[in-house]
């Protein structure tokens, strides 16, 4: 199915973020079990939503920039305007942004979400695997990002979509970004290719062989590559938060 996604468009302070998948398919129904669908309100006293990922039977992974009250998260979703058999709603207990966390540059972004119960795990939710802290993302390797969103024409896509990208090297990203820092991002995308996730697919993995591997966290521009939070460089701030609580 040829498609724009705009994915997760919503206001936050001062700015918005808009996450664009183009040309992306509908993902088959719970073929990623680990994909969470986020809702909060903002600072504007507005619902928003975002992508996040189960890492954990009562933890999920997603952006800082998702941060905002009365958060709740959906699982075992595809098509989030239908209250499937399979689906879990369960509100966050407690969330987590990484205390770092650069609203500006962007630097550090990720959240843990504490959830109040744990999920049930089943074939159409299940956890997804982090990498390793030697684990390094190669440029050229082809990953994938999944989503929920609006459609360019206005029409939201009810049911999850997915595509498939290619990390790009470092270079690509510090000739656009200002504050592109590959010690703690990825640069992913194919200028060159209409699949792209952009600014703010915000929360979703970025997955490389089964593994998330990034978090999307910027991008602003049609045909240009987008910036992930590598999570395998914050690894040990992850595992003091899961390991506390």
């Amino acid at each position: 199915m040829l498609l724009l996604l705009i994915l997760l468009a919503f206001p936050l302070p001062s700015r918005t973020f808009i996450a664009v998948i183009e040309w992306g398919t509908e993902a088959r129904p719970h073929s990623r079990p680990y994909m969470a669908f986020i809702r909060f309100v903002t600072d504007n006293h507005l619902w928003a939503r975002c992508g996040g990922f189960l890492v954990r039977e009562d933890f999920v992974m997603t952006a800082a920039h998702c941060h905002g009250r009365n958060m709740r998260v959906i699982l075992g979703a595809q098509n989030i305007k239908k209250k499937e058999a399979t689906r879990q709603d369960i509100l966050v207990l407690q969330a987590f942004p990484h205390p770092e966390y650069s609203y500006i540059s962007s630097f550090n972004d990720l959240m843990l979400l504490k959830l109040k119960q744990k999920a049930h795990l089943n074939s159409a939710v299940k956890t997804i695997t982090l990498p390793q802290s030697q684990d390094w993302v190669m440029p050229n390797q082809m990953c994938s990002v999944a989503g929920w969103g609006i459609l360019v024409n206005g029409n939201s896509s009810d049911t999850l979509q997915e595509a498939d990208l290619q990390v790009q090297n470092k270079e690509t990203c510090q000739r656009i970004y200002k504050y592109y820092n590959d010690s703690i991002h990825l640069c992913v995308g194919n200028p060159q290719h209409p699949k792209r996730a952009g600014r703010g697919d915000s929360g979703g993995p970025l997955v490389c062989n089964n593994v998330a591997q990034g978090i999307v966290c910027l991008g602003y521009k049609i045909k240009v590559p987008t910036i992930y939070t590598r999570i395998s460089s914050f690894l040990p701030w992850i595992h003091k938060i899961m390991n506390a609580s």
